[in-house]
């Protein structure tokens, strides 16, 4: 049975962990969590790994239906995502087909989350990444919308500003529900999940 590549796309160490640009890690520990599984960072991996399983029942499930599950947050910076992507994928060999990359969008307002598959990286450094590292632009992507910056604001600016403390529970909420979206990409395929939770 095929395993499934599941990456959150963010930036490592504890200045990054509560900023937009964070979400994929944010949705990674979410599901992590779901499985009561911990990450581990093993050798050579660049990466933290978290293996598990999905079933009907969810992350962590067992049974006939069981399919295998790693988890993965890069521990090279956004823009060298790739390189981390590319080294898990040789060592669980796992084709593009069933990489799954969790990633903030400017282009969704906050609350709009769309699956897709393929496309370009859209200026999104992480993507740009594991499109060069992957040697093609064809996995899985679940966007997580973060909006626009409000008035003239540059973007790199507000994507690397923590979440206020006023959206931060709207955050966690959204979060779940991300990790939702995943758990059926992962189980039911795109189009059902995509009817589901596209917005």
């Amino acid at each position: 049975m095929a395993t499934w590549l599941v990456v959150g796309l963010g930036n490592p160490g504890p200045t990054y962990a509560s900023t937009r640009h964070n979400v994929g890690f944010m949705v990674a520990d979410e599901l992590a969590a779901r499985a009561r599984a911990p990450f581990s960072a093993p050798r050579g991996m660049r990466a933290d790994v978290c293996e598990t399983r999905v079933a009907a029942s969810g992350m962590g499930g067992v049974g006939a239906d069981a399919e295998r599950v790693v988890l993965l947050k890069p521990r090279t910076f956004m823009n060298e995502s790739g390189a981390a992507v590319a080294k898990a994928a040789a060592f669980f060999k796992i084709d593009p087909d069933h990489v799954v990359a969790i990633h903030d969008e400017l282009d969704l307002d906050f609350g709009q989350l769309r699956l897709k598959s393929g496309g370009g990286d859209n200026g999104h450094n992480g993507l740009r990444s594991m499109r060069a590292h992957l040697g093609t632009g064809d996995f899985f992507r679940v966007r997580f919308g973060i909006g626009r910056p409000p008035g003239r604001q540059d973007p790199a600016a507000y994507v690397l500003a923590p979440i206020p403390t006023a959206l931060r529970e709207d955050y966690a909420v959204e979060t779940g529900r991300v990790a939702d979206a995943v758990e059926a990409l992962l189980l039911d395929g795109l189009a059902p999940a995509q009817n589901r939770f596209n917005s």
